[in-house]
């Protein structure tokens, strides 16, 4: 197998404003993986909190030696190799880098069986809710115009806060939309009580979930405010790959799974099991990305409680076409194999 990578800046169609930072663009880096005329992509995205840089990806990849492996077939022991090859290292433990090697991999082998990944996993597409289309924080006119412009695509919109403003912005959205609403405080609200107080005044307003309300590590402030909460309780930041699912058992009502948190789709189905046997809800989301990482998480969506797959429609310069399409508001799947992408030339680099 050969393994070939390029960097591929992101941009954002709006400027995106979170709780603690904006940004205009995401570094990314597409991959490709080759076997006998057949090429599998995936994709590294990363957003400044995951602690990745295009620079780290690409060290991390140019240790890769994946034409030590004859069969593509042997996805345990080729994604054991890479996801413990960086164990000996002190730097970031390269997740995102990992995921788009794991993404690759799966998109070549449903492309040699001829099968989508959804029915590899034993799926059903008809399974798929609601995606959310994602409102970052900004100044009214703005918001009423990223509303309107997806008016009639979704059946859900979600909303960032947790800065002063927050009512505002809700009310805001509410003159020009009544879709449900999710919101994601990025971990914004100061304290259980603040977050109580916010999340009751919400649960009046069309919202039918939150993320993150509380700082990652307050794990006694977030069982707090799930034990009271009127609205469930997702967790992002606070959960990273299988072993937070564990930990976070009485602190959500179910956690947010994404590909470059965990390390790619292997760990994100675990991450589903472990959920589900502790009684929790699970959501699939995203970063900023191409419609190839968006693509791989939703071979997951017939699993999901709460669907967030909308990165590759915030960007400009998508470089596939094809893949999960968003059709009356729901994520709907193809039955190409693999993940059923077509690169772009240009602007793919492959």
């Amino acid at each position: 197998m050969q393994l070939r990578y390029h960097p591929y800046p992101l941009q954002l169609q709006h400027t995106f404003t979170v709780s603690g930072c904006s940004r205009s663009q995401t570094p990314d880096v597409l991959i490709a993986i080759t076997h006998q005329g057949v090429t599998g992509y995936g994709e590294a995205s990363m957003p400044p909190y995951l602690g990745e840089s295009i620079e780290s990806v690409c060290r991390f990849l140019s240790r890769v030696r994946l034409e030590a492996f004859d069969d593509p077939f042997r996805t345990d022991d080729i994604l054991s190799y890479v996801m413990h090859l960086d164990d000996d290292e002190a730097e970031a433990h390269n997740f995102a880098a990992k995921a788009a090697i794991d993404i690759a991999l799966h998109d070549l082998v449903g492309q040699l069986l001829g099968q989508p990944l959804w029915r590899l996993f034993g799926l059903s597409p008809e399974r798929c809710t609601y995606t959310t289309y994602t409102i970052g924080i900004d100044t009214p006119e703005v918001v009423r115009q990223k509303v309107r412009e997806v008016e009639g695509q979704f059946g859900r919109l979600k909303v960032k806060v947790g800065v002063p403003g927050d009512r505002q912005l809700i009310q805001t959205i509410r003159e020009v939309s009544d879709l449900p609403l999710t919101v994601d405080a990025n971990q914004g609200w100061t304290s259980p009580e603040m977050a109580l107080e916010q999340i009751e005044w919400l649960s009046g307003q069309g919202v039918i979930m939150v993320e993150q309300p509380l700082p990652k590590h307050d794990l006694e402030g977030l069982r707090w405010l799930t034990q009271r909460s009127p609205l469930p309780i997702i967790l992002d930041e606070s959960v990273q790959g299988p072993a937070d699912v564990i930990r976070m058992k009485g602190c959500c009502h179910g956690i947010n799974i994404k590909l470059m948190k965990c390390g790619g789709l292997a760990p994100a189905r675990l991450m589903i099991q472990l959920a589900r046997m502790q009684g929790m809800q699970v959501m699939l989301g995203c970063m900023t990305e191409t419609s190839c990482a968006v693509t791989a998480a939703a071979q997951l969506a017939p699993c999901a409680d709460y669907l967030d797959l909308d990165g590759n429609l915030l960007i400009s310069n998508d470089a596939f076409r094809g893949g999960m399409q968003v059709i009356d508001g729901r994520v709907t799947l193809q039955s190409a194999p693999g993940l059923g992408l077509t690169p772009l030339t240009p602007p793919n680099p492959f």
